[in-house]
């Protein structure tokens, strides 16, 4: 068999995979791997080989073999190495660190007997392999060192902080729990999207108000002790608790509570639900308008228009929304960035997709682990990828 002189792979692995099929995968993938981390070590240092560049910020240094378990066996790789240090490849780690996580949690409900025959294939459809405790134990460890420095990790300036909270069930002393999951998300002033830090705690002995409280508080406190600074405005849902904990952590920062939420709620001071489409209306206009005076103005308006029709509606709107216009205080051009706190909920449903699969965790910790692994994906894909704030600068 031949192969034109166009094709970029060799033609004797060409020829492998002919007479192998998916035998030859390992090696095509050592091969595919290799070469995407030459390119990113030649991007790295602003030089091709050999290459004399005002622009070259360091000097290839040869390879490093290593081998890494995959679904298809043992595949040795060559690490791409840079003589002044500070360079490790992206393309080898990306995407096994959720993946990992996930078959810990999963292996974890099977480990310590509270799995099913259905746990159990799960795993080995999801993973490949089934683990033993042993194997879940050293990878844990491994696994926690690193999302732990993560979540530590020190913060910087950040020009818009959203917050929101969701949970997840979790088994402690042979109950089913809830678990908040508390998730910060920020965007600094080079207009980039971060991922802040994660927080997962169990419910304690103590009133719902106050408990709430407590953890936001405990959360916002850790970030500020990470050195987050420089907020201009803090977007966030209604969270119970949150209020209190933020004014007393970040009592000078103001705070936008997401308009789409609003509009949600408003939903339940409607007399018919015929009326929804109509209101929904106004609400837009008002959240739409060009300044704080346009909003106040269809506001007053709004009040005026549903006080016979729908009382309770119109108390509501003039109770709740003219303190929620602070978006307005901020450039035109970041309204649709800050009104809401949708981009912070996409992450949060991308994080139910997999947490979905366990269920019920084992603990807290593999719950945690999970968590972080997947957030600390997201920011790396925010981070190569492209989004909607590149490029801008978000200089109030």
């Amino acid at each position: 068999m031949t192969y034109t002189n166009d094709c970029t792979l060799p033609a004797e692995l060409l020829e492998q995979i002919a007479s192998q099929g998916f035998d030859a995968l390992p090696e095509l993938i050592r091969i595919v791997i290799n070469t995407a981390m030459q390119a990113e070590r030649q991007k790295y240092l602003r030089a091709a080989p050999f290459e004399h560049s005002p622009e070259r910020q360091g000097h290839a240094n040869g390879y490093k073999p290593k081998t890494v378990k995959t679904r298809l066996g043992e595949i040795t790789f060559d690490i791409p190495q840079v003589r002044e240090g500070g360079f490790y490849p992206e393309a080898l780690e990306k995407g096994l660190r959720s993946e990992r996580a996930l078959r810990l949690a999963l292996a974890e409900m099977y480990v310590q007997g509270v799995s099913t025959r259905k746990v159990k294939a799960i795993t080995e459809q999801l993973c490949g392999v089934e683990i033993s405790a042993m194997q879940v134990s050293r990878a844990a460890a491994q696994l926690d060192a690193v999302l732990q420095e993560w979540r530590e990790r020190p913060l910087g300036e950040i020009r818009y902080l959203y917050l929101d909270a969701r949970y997840e069930k979790v088994r402690e002393a042979s109950q089913v729990r809830d678990a908040a999951v508390l998730v910060a998300t920020g965007i600094n002033p080079e207009g980039e999207r971060l991922v802040l830090g994660v927080s997962v705690s169990l419910s304690e002995h103590e009133t719902h108000s106050l408990r709430d409280a407590s953890r936001w508080r405990a959360f916002l406190q850790s970030l500020k002790d990470r050195g987050l600074h420089g907020m201009r405005l803090i977007i966030s849902d209604d969270h119970a608790g949150l209020g209190a904990a933020r004014r007393m952590v970040f009592g000078s920062v103001p705070w936008q509570r997401c308009q789409f939420h609003l509009q949600q709620n408003a939903g339940a001071y409607l007399p018919r639900q015929a009326m929804r489409i109509e209101v929904a209306a106004d609400l837009r206009a008002m959240f739409n308008a060009p300044d704080r005076k346009g909003a106040e103005e269809l506001l007053q308006a709004a009040v005026q228009k549903y006080a016979k029709s729908a009382p309770r509606l119109s108390a509501w709107l003039e109770d709740n929304l003219a303190e929620k216009f602070t978006v307005f205080d901020f450039p035109l051009e970041h309204h649709r960035i800050i009104r809401t706190t949708n981009f912070l909920k996409r992450v949060n449903k991308e994080l139910r997709r997999h947490s979905r699969v366990v269920g019920v965790f084992p603990n807290g910790v593999s719950c945690l682990r999970l968590i972080s692994a997947l957030l600390m994906e997201t920011r790396e894909e925010w981070r190569i990828g492209k989004h909607d704030c590149a490029g801008k600068s978000f200089e109030c």
